[in-house]
C-alpha cells in the first residue's frame, strides 16, 4: 500500500517513518537472462541453470545489482510524492547482499525514511532499505539510497 504525499512539506513530516513493505515479486530465470543481455554479464553463476545446479548455491542467483536494480520498483509502491517536477536517484550510502537471491525466489522491501534534507530546488531523502527473500533467513540486500525530489 503506497503513501502519498502533496509536496516537499508533506515529505518532511513523513522523515524517520516506516514506510511499510511492498508486494512480492518473483525473481525468474528469464529476468536474470534479460539482466545479463543488458549488462553483458553473463557468468554462468546467473545464467547456466544446469551448471549453476551443481554450483555453490544450488540454482542459479541473480545478480547483486540486478537485486539492487529493483529497490526503484518495489520502492515506487511504498512511496509516491505528488506536487514535484523531477525526481531523481542521487546515490547509496550503503549497499550489502547478505545472502544469494535464487532464481524463482520472490522478494519484497521494507523502507523507512530516515532522512529529509533541504537541498537547493527540492530535498533529498534518505530511504533505509531492505529486501528481503520469501523465507529467508538473512535480507538479501541491504540499501540505504538517496533520491532528490525538485519542484
Amino acid at each position: 500500500m503506497s503513501i502519498t504525499v502533496n509536496g516537499l512539506d508533506e515529505l518532511k513530516k513523513l522523515a524517520g517513518s516506516d514506510l511499510g513493505t511492498s508486494e512480492w515479486i518473483e525473481v525468474t530465470q528469464d529476468r536474470i537472462d534479460t539482466f545479463a543481455d543488458a549488462t553483458g554479464d553473463h557468468q554462468w553463476i546467473h545464467t547456466d541453470p544446469e551448471r549453476a545446479a551443481q554450483g555453490p548455491f544450488g540454482a542459479p542467483i541473480a545478480h547483486g545489482y540486478l537485486t539492487l536494480s529493483l529497490f526503484i520498483p518495489l520502492f515506487t509502491q511504498l512511496l509516491d510524492v505528488r506536487g514535484v517536477t523531477t525526481k531523481v536517484n542521487y546515490g547509496l550510502n550503503k549497499v550489502r547482499f547478505p545472502a544469494p537471491v535464487r532464481v524463482g525466489s520472490r522478494l519484497r522491501l521494507a523502507a523507512r525514511l530516515s532522512s529529509v534534507e533541504d537541498v537547493p530546488g527540492g530535498v533529498q531523502i534518505a530511504v533505509d532499505g531492505t529486501i528481503e527473500t520469501d523465507g529467508g533467513t538473512k535480507p538479501a540486500a541491504v540499501v540505504q539510497s538517496l533520491s532528490r525530489f525538485y519542484v
